[in-house]
């Protein structure tokens, strides 16, 4: 007996190495992420939904760590829904945000998961935020995961100030799949997610029905 204990990808940590993005439009923003989680080299899930509700109109995207990202978003969750009990009305996307950031600063040495928390609300509007290791940062557009190494010169040239809210959807459908079609770690289908005043639509794209680009 050699002492295995089994497939190596049981020993693996589970990662969601991943593509996510989150976009603002004018009353709104636009959620996307694949669905790929791996072990090692190993693929352990096809179809995760890696788009977190962490409130009515409030979402995270995750990467990292499958279980500290999860983790987080459900602490955050439950968080908020105490906080907007308290305050008779529904939470702002900030304090969402700055929720993940506190936990993911306070724990840096034990996590691994980077959160872009976007959403809704009556205050501001759409927003974006990206947190990572105590940053907390308001941006237009945010991307993460392995597979945004390879679309950070995509998303910078085809971004615009003032896209309407379809113009916002196709760009995070677009990146999404040519990220998809070059990170190994990235695949599965499209999740996205689109937030705005009046309501909150998921959609799943699968991979058959991805836009294609000419070396795919």
């Amino acid at each position: 007996m050699s002492g295995d204990m089994g497939p190596e990808w049981l020993s693996e940590e589970v990662k969601t190495g991943t593509t996510i993005i989150a976009i603002e439009f004018n009353g709104g923003v636009v959620l996307g992420s694949d669905s790929r989680v791996s072990a090692g080299e190993s693929v352990v899930n096809r179809v995760m939904n890696k788009l977190s509700p962490l409130h009515d109109k409030i979402y995270c995207a995750l990467s990292g760590s499958a279980a500290d990202a999860q983790t987080i978003a459900e602490i955050v969750n439950y968080q908020l829904d105490v906080h907007s009990i308290e305050i008779g009305e529904d939470p702002q996307v900030r304090s969402a945000a700055t929720l993940v950031r506190n936990i993911s600063y306070k724990y840096k040495e034990e996590l691994s998961a980077h959160l872009i928390v976007a959403g809704w609300d009556r205050r501001e509007g759409g927003q974006v935020f990206a947190t990572l290791n105590g940053l907390l940062t308001r941006q237009p557009f945010a991307v993460g995961g392995s597979g945004s190494f390879y679309v950070y010169g995509f998303v910078d040239a085809e971004y615009r100030r003032g896209m309407s809210k379809e113009e916002c959807q196709q760009f995070v459908v677009n990146t999404l799949s040519l990220a998809m079609s070059r990170d190994g770690s990235s695949g599965g289908v499209a999740y996205i997610v689109t937030i705005d005043e009046h309501s909150t639509e998921e959609k799943v794209i699968l991979a058959n029905d991805l836009p294609k680009f000419p070396d795919q």
